[in-house]
């Protein structure tokens, strides 16, 4: 390339540290790099930005992947990417958001822990409501345009604070995120593990080759039932299995626990699973024949004849043909009943959830708890508010190949287990060890 050229290039290139502040502002860290909440330096402070540094130095497959993504995707519950700054000079790659103050998971954990100490907390009654329209909203936007999202769970899911967009959901972390109308291969030989375990559809741990958009739904379903009882509906004590293969003995167990064994009427191509006969080698149908979703949402006071709970039932059904679409679930008659879903899922009250702390740069922080989400796919980041157990130890496995450097994601398991599970960062995605008390009886909201 000619000198002048190239140094004229430079001086024109936008950097990042010329127009933002965002020195000891990290509010997040995950696997794929830092977040943090950044102010221009122009004076302009109408918005807050999330700045995103992403891992490592150069661009991984990973990060074009999102990038080329997020440039195309446009709408109000879809995480906006601003802008994309290339610093040559040190090799580093920064994505520009609109900063959110709070996430899902959050949220959850402040109503989980006022459950726990009685406290009453004061919000809309049909903040639930709100939540999953939005939700479903963004994921009928994505699904339309031929994308699956691959990695929802509630740090993956913001909601905006004060300002233009308030009480406004933004689905975020798109890293994992794959076009589906025309792939190459089976998506399961590109990803074989995908989405993190607690919100992973039984498909997806029978080995599915070919799966679909039925894989968000189930997780939705796995966000609205936590959501409805503040606590994780499959959660699962043992940790996520480090390896390839997407088999998982005890999170299928959880999820039987729960929802029953399948009946052979219910899943009829159950037997077509690669993992079937292990399946029947592990599991004895008699040992669920108790169990059912309508039991378990009752413990929870949730009533089987509500239409949450029949939305519930239908997002959550064992045989992905017969799962819900989004364009159905945003048709249900949850959302026909009053009091009716609003765009500032806070309707206009007071926000009583803690904003937003910064984090120590050193990386000395608390790391008792293993669920500090993640960096990677929006614009937010995580709260070092000490201990909590209710997020899975996060899975990040992308197993493609051809060998590059430990910096992008070929040919090797990127994971991060419970005792490396960083501070949260739903522009991207991790999360730690949820491990809830499912016999709580009072639900969220």
């Amino acid at each position: 390339m000619d000198f002048e050229f190239k140094m004229k290039t430079s001086q024109e290139r936008a950097r990042v540290e010329d127009e933002f502040e965002y020195e000891g502002c990290k509010v997040g860290r995950g696997t794929y790099g830092h977040v943090y909440k950044a102010k221009r330096k122009d004076g302009d402070q109408k918005h807050g930005y999330a700045l995103k540094l992403i891992e490592g130095t150069g661009i991984s497959m990973s990060a074009c992947r999102e990038i080329a993504l997020l440039r195309e995707l446009k709408h109000p519950n879809v995480i906006s990417l601003q802008k994309v700054y290339l610093s040559h000079s040190d090799r580093k790659v920064w994505l520009l958001f609109d900063f959110s103050e709070h996430d899902l998971w959050h949220i959850i954990k402040f109503h989980r822990s006022a459950k726990a100490n009685k406290k009453q907390i004061n919000t809309p009654k049909n903040m639930v409501k709100s939540l999953l329209h939005q939700i479903l909203g963004g994921i009928h936007y994505l699904h339309s345009n031929w994308v699956l999202h691959r990695d929802l769970k509630p740090a993956n899911i913001l909601v905006m604070g004060e300002g233009p967009e308030r009480g406004m959901v933004k689905i975020a972390d798109m890293g994992f995120a794959r076009l589906f109308n025309a792939p190459l291969k089976p998506l399961a030989d590109l990803d074989p593990v995908v989405v993190t375990f607690w919100y992973r559809a039984p498909e997806l741990l029978l080995a599915a080759r070919h799966y679909t958009k039925a894989i968000d739904i189930w997780a939705i379903g796995c966000i609205f039932a936590e959501l409805l009882t503040s606590e994780p509906i499959f959660h699962c004590r043992q940790e996520d299995i480090k390896t390839s293969n997407p088999y998982h003995h005890d999170q299928l167990d959880r999820i039987f626990n729960v929802m029953g064994f399948p009946q052979d009427k219910d899943w009829e191509d159950i037997r077509k699973m690669p993992e079937h006969s292990q399946l029947m080698r592990d599991f004895k149908r008699s040992s669920y024949g108790n169990c059912s979703l309508m039991k378990y949402m009752e413990k929870h006071k949730v009533k089987a004849d509500s239409k949450a709970f029949q939305l519930l039932h239908k997002l959550l059904t064992m045989d992905p043909t017969k799962r819900i679409s989004s364009e159905q679930a945003l048709e249900d008659p949850y959302f026909a009943e009053e009091p009716k879903p609003c765009a500032d899922v806070f309707e206009g009250m007071p926000i009583p959830y803690p904003k937003r702390e910064f984090i120590s740069d050193d990386g000395n922080e608390d790391k008792s708890d293993p669920n500090k989400h993640t960096a990677g796919g929006g614009a937010g980041g995580g709260n070092n508010q000490g201990s909590d157990h209710n997020q899975p130890p996060a899975k990040r496995a992308r197993i493609v190949t051809t060998t590059t450097s430990s910096n992008t994601m070929h040919l090797h398991t990127m994971t991060a287990n419970s005792q490396q599970q960083q501070q949260a960062m739903p522009y991207s995605s991790t999360s730690g060890n949820q491990q809830g008390n499912p016999s709580s009886g009072r639900n969220m909201f």
